[in-house]
């Protein structure tokens, strides 16, 4: 039996990237998908997924997502928060328009769809909300101050939902992904000084050898959306290859 049959989610920034991912896999396990993101809908995008254009900094654009989502299937079983931007900044060289843009997408948009999501979940008999977080919501990656914040923020207010919202069925749970191979971080790598050195650096902290790849964290968000995981609830779940494991007085250990 497809282990997400007949359960109905929403996945944010579902264009490309881990959320085009985490898409593919959910359809692939018998879920019915709706997936958002700011651009028109992707030509490539299986006839089988609903999308609609969506700013998750909006709570008009949420109330409309979920307002779809209640028009199609009258319930909600999943949300996943993926939709996301990063901008390669120090505290010091960050504008106020960098911090509107960057928080309203990165913590306001989680907020906003899981303030707005919950009511329908809850009606349904419950669900799962897993929100994509990082790594960098617990160790901070150079130059990337408010983005390292608004991870946290996402860390902070999963463990928040979960506490506050269990009893009425609401799971909720994070994925912190490391170096997943995305736009993201290449353009991360771009921002270092010696953009090859700091690449080749991380990768000889992986105890997987390798850098991920979005159905890494794709294939983890299947489970927690899944009643596989029904005693999961307020944890943050980290899938960096071993990179935060290790000790960073050994490089090049693996």
């Amino acid at each position: 039996m497809s282990r997400l049959a007949g359960k109905k989610a929403i996945v944010t920034g579902g264009g490309s990237g881990i959320g085009r991912s985490i898409v593919e896999h959910f359809v692939a396990k018998g879920a019915e998908v709706l997936t958002c993101g700011r651009r028109a809908r992707p030509n490539d995008l299986s006839d089988s997924v609903h999308w609609q254009s969506t700013d998750v900094s909006s709570v008009d654009d949420v109330r409309a997502l979920i307002y779809t989502a209640t028009e199609l299937w009258g319930g909600l079983d999943i949300l996943v928060n993926n939709a996301g931007i990063q901008i390669e900044k120090t505290v010091l060289d960050t504008t106020d328009e960098d911090w509107d843009l960057l928080m309203g997408a990165n913590a306001r948009g989680v907020f906003l769809c899981c303030r707005e999501a919950m009511p329908l979940m809850i009606e349904s008999g419950g669900g799962s909300i897993v929100n994509i977080g990082s790594i960098a919501g617990n160790v901070a990656d150079i130059g990337l101050a408010i983005y390292n914040a608004s991870k946290a923020f996402v860390h902070g207010l999963t463990r928040s939902i979960a506490t506050d919202h269990g009893k009425q069925g609401i799971r909720c749970n994070a994925i912190c992904p490391g170096w997943i191979m995305t736009e993201m971080a290449d353009a991360a790598f771009a921002a270092a000084n010696d953009p090859q050195a700091a690449k080749t650096d991380a990768l000889a902290r992986h105890a997987t050898s390798r850098f991920g790849e979005p159905a890494d964290i794709a294939k983890m968000a299947v489970w927690l959306a899944s009643d596989d995981s029904t005693f999961a609830n307020g944890q943050e779940f980290t899938v960096d290859g071993g990179l935060t494991a290790a000790s960073p007085l050994n490089p090049g250990l693996f």
